[in-house]
């Protein structure tokens, strides 16, 4: 299967380099030059545009920063292949479920697949990784090699593809609130003399502390936050989380505090730096 991946940054190049494992053709596009150098020593091809890029794909995978970057280069991707009954879109980015839904209209035919990633960019490499689905089923089962061959499980959400990105926030949404409580224990035990490495050891085993934190649970303790998954992408999941909650009536406070954390640490300094950095604030009181 020929494979358009659109997007090089961490989770696109982990995801494109996994379908080269798998024997895929893969060509790939970067609004940035300059990031795709690991793929392209993989055997991955570079195009100029995402028009070059789908031109001869059978599948066209998104993997992009926010609602804004996925929506202006779903235009394009739909500009280049009006008239098409051969392609399929997919959608691994995280974004709105209105987002989702729109770039369903977008795709030539409807064929649209939201894919959210659960995992991170390494569980991707390693084939470890699962994804949830949502959109029309025959344009799910027509591109089943990639699900079975690049993921360890998938997960079909129903025809609404806004039902599988909403799932993944609400997943991402748990991790972010979780990072900043698990923050907050280890600042506390820090300022009262508890010896860390003995602390560290405890969190481990604290059937309390979720095992999806087990992977930043140093980092949080003593690391340099060089992560993938940076406070301002943080940010924007909660933020889409709560605004998911708002337009069905509901109101969530800890999200509101939760989101304004992740804000306050990429303002202070930790932009780029991987979620864990929230530590940092608590350390220094800052609300």
């Amino acid at each position: 299967m020929r494979i358009a991946v659109l997007g090089m940054g961490r989770m696109g190049r982990a995801l494109a380099e996994r379908l080269l494992r798998q024997h895929f053709s893969v060509t790939v596009w970067n609004r940035s030059p300059g990031k795709a150098a690991d793929v392209l020593d993989e055997g991955a091809t570079l195009a100029p545009s995402p028009a070059e890029a789908v031109r001869n794909a059978q599948a066209v995978v998104l993997s992009l920063a926010d609602d804004h970057a996925v929506h202006a280069v779903m235009e394009q991707v739909a500009e280049a292949a009006s008239g098409r009954d051969d392609l399929v879109v997919a959608d691994t980015s995280t974004v709105s479920p209105a987002t989702s839904r729109s770039l369903r209209d977008l795709a030539p035919g409807g064929r649209f697949v939201a894919a959210p990633i659960l995992g991170g960019p390494l569980d991707v490499v390693l084939g470890n990784a699962r994804t949830l689905l949502g959109g029309d089923r025959v344009a799910v089962e027509r591109i089943t090699p990639i699900w079975r061959d690049a993921f360890a499980s998938f997960t079909y959400c129903g025809d609404d593809p806004g039902c599988a990105v909403t799932l993944k926030l609400l997943s991402n949404y748990l991790l972010m609130s979780n990072i900043v409580l698990v923050s907050e224990i280890v600042a506390t035990a820090e300022a009262a003399g508890i010896d860390r490495k003995a602390f560290r050891e405890l969190l481990f085993k604290w059937p309390s502390v979720p095992p999806l934190l087990h992977n930043r649970l140093d980092d949080i303790i003593g690391g340099d936050h060089a992560g993938w998954f940076t406070t301002l992408l943080g940010a924007k999941d909660v933020r889409l989380t709560r605004e998911i909650a708002e337009s069905h009536g509901l109101v969530l406070p800890l999200a509101h505090l939760v989101e304004r954390l992740y804000e306050e640490a990429a303002d202070e300094g930790w932009a780029d730096s991987d979620v864990a950095a929230v530590v940092e604030l608590v350390r220094r009181g800052t609300r």
